[in-house]
């Protein structure tokens, strides 16, 4: 069951899910931060990945994604799923073929867990 839009226009989880998908299928990641992130937003990856752990509030987290992006040497390819929404929280599947500084080519297979609390994302979590 997805939330449904309030009377004072909040984005419902299922309209963030709409825009997320819109931007991400044209690879516009950092503008999905800047669109749809809270400021209190909260990033986890699982232990011990790619050394980028976890990241709380909207500028580290933006800070954690250009860190990665800056040990991106080449993309492949890269493919996002069309959202799952669930209540308060939305899924994608993402699959990036990859060579990163270090740990040279990678095939990533990711589930990407979204939280919506008044029309902002509030946490992304990475499982890969």
């Amino acid at each position: 069951m997805t939330t449904t839009k309030t009377n004072n226009s909040i984005p419902t989880t299922q309209d963030v899910a709409t825009r997320f998908n819109q931007l991400a299928q044209q690879e516009k990641w950092f503008e999905i931060q800047d669109e749809l992130f809270a400021d209190n937003v909260t990033s986890i990856d699982p232990p011990n990945a790619f050394n980028l752990g976890y990241a709380e509030g909207k500028a580290q987290v933006r800070k954690k994604g250009e860190d990665f992006v800056k040990k991106i040497e080449a993309v492949h390819s890269a493919h996002t799923t069309e959202p799952v929404v669930a209540g308060t929280h939305f899924a994608v599947g993402r699959q990036m073929d990859v060579t990163v500084q270090v740990l040279g080519r990678l095939q990533i297979n990711e589930v990407m867990l979204y939280e919506v609390k008044n029309g902002q994302i509030v946490l992304e979590q990475f499982f890969y």
